[in-house]
């Protein structure tokens, strides 16, 4: 068995990528035995799991200070809701909390992390034999691997669950995604192989870094976690999405305006839907709901543990996605569409562009609808719902071969691939 140190946060202890404890579950069927380096983590990780936990030191602790922010605390939002202003609304407000934000969080929010991570990994590197790394998220992650693939010359794999310098939710300026891209220009020049999870950023990705190899690697969903068998469904025609909702990237409002003609046309019974959202609360999701005259169907649930979300989606007639409307984003996989995939129940897409990799995967393992526009999104909305009303639920009807490839433990398998190619 070999080690591999997998330096990056990981989801659900600690705000991060699913892609770590998805290898750290499935890794060690293929030869490859996981150490998992990353920050102070809430709770205590699967017992299965080794974990090196190394300090950061909080970047804007000073900020939070002055506002009275703890530090799990969106500190734009937050300062946005002492001033008295709209959180979806762009304002003076955002202009200047985003200039402040690409000086203080350069190359990213958790630069504090760096110098105890290099620490504690060297520690480790000098002590016992780790054949390779995987570096993954934060960008600080990434450095990380540069410095110590620096001091110790072993096989490093930068992953990219999404792009650093070429990212479709970049929010700062053209000037700081100058400094963004020759950092990563100069970071990646170390790395021995790079991954992705769609082919449109792994062609991305190859036109940057010239010369490296590139890989693509989709997300995948926890064969633990899969639907089956299946749990009972909900009585009523419900709808779930869980998560969080990125304004200007994500719109729920074609949504909200296709139930509102649905019911005021009579298609649909009010006293039959049940929309949930599970997540953060947002005031500007609560004003939409409430101008579409839809507070007695649409109802935001707030958070809830990992294990009660994965419950929710398991139990629902429908799991809603929010694609993102962007021509650029037609890379974009959420991690949230192969959680769903888990779930066994039929997803309901609805924005984006056509012919976008969600668009493809749905139509490759039939686990939902790509809907476009308010009238695509009436129509499968009648469509399911004539179906519920029929038979009382609405039918999977995922194609289980196709489903196979998208797993945690394929994704697992592709790594040790590309980690065998580079030893």
């Amino acid at each position: 068995m070999r080690n591999v140190l997998i330096i990056g946060y990981f989801w659900p202890y600690i705000r991060g990528s699913k892609r770590v404890i998805g290898l750290a579950e499935y890794l060690p069927e293929y030869g490859w035995q996981p150490i998992i380096l990353t920050a102070y983590l809430q709770g205590k990780p699967d017992p299965r799991f080794r974990v090196i936990e190394a300090p950061c030191r909080d970047v804007l602790s000073f900020w939070r200070k002055i506002l009275g922010a703890s530090p799990g605390q969106d500190l734009r939002e937050e300062t946005k809701r002492r001033f008295g202003l709209n959180s979806k609304k762009s304002s003076l407000m955002d202009f200047l909390l985003t200039r402040f934000g690409e000086i203080i969080n350069y190359p990213d929010a958790e630069k504090g992390w760096k110098s105890f991570a290099v620490k504690s990994g060297s520690e480790l590197l000098k002590k016992e034999d780790v054949d390779a790394i995987i570096s993954i998220w934060p960008v600080t992650g990434h450095l990380v691997a540069r410095e110590l693939k620096n001091r110790y010359e072993i096989p490093w794999i930068a992953d990219f669950p999404d792009p650093w310098s070429q990212n479709h939710n970049y929010k700062y300026s053209a000037f700081r995604k100058g400094f963004d891209r020759r950092l990563e220009i100069r970071t990646l020049s170390r790395a021995d192989a790079l991954t992705t999870t769609s082919q449109p950023w792994a062609d991305n990705l190859a036109a940057l870094h010239r010369g490296k190899p590139v890989y693509m690697i989709t997300h995948g969903y926890s064969p633990e976690n899969v639907n089956m068998p299946s749990v009972r469904l909900t009585d009523k025609f419900t709808i779930t999405y869980t998560g969080m909702i990125y304004t200007g990237k994500q719109d729920v409002s074609r949504l909200f305006t296709a139930l509102k003609d649905l019911l005021s046309d009579g298609a649909m019974n009010r006293a039959d839907i049940d929309v949930r959202f599970y997540g953060d609360e947002y005031p500007w999701l609560q004003e939409e709901i409430e101008r579409c005259g839809l507070l007695d169907v649409v109802t935001q649930m707030g958070r809830v543990t990992r294990e009660a979300s994965l419950e929710r989606q398991k139990e629902s007639q429908v799991l809603l996605l929010l694609d993102w409307d962007d021509e650029k984003e037609k890379g974009v996989y959420t991690g949230k569409i192969f959680e769903y995939l888990g779930s066994r129940r039929p997803i309901l897409a609805i924005g984006g562009v056509p012919g976008n990799v969600v668009d493809e995967l749905l139509i490759e393992t039939g686990a939902g609808i790509h809907a476009l526009t308010v009238e695509d999104i009436k129509r499968a909305l009648q469509q399911l719902y004539q179906e519920y009303k029929q038979y009382g639920k609405i039918t999977c009807h995922m194609k289980e071969a196709a489903l196979g490839k998208y797993s945690h433990r394929e994704m697992a398998k592709r790594f040790s691939q590309v980690l065998n190619g580079l030893i």
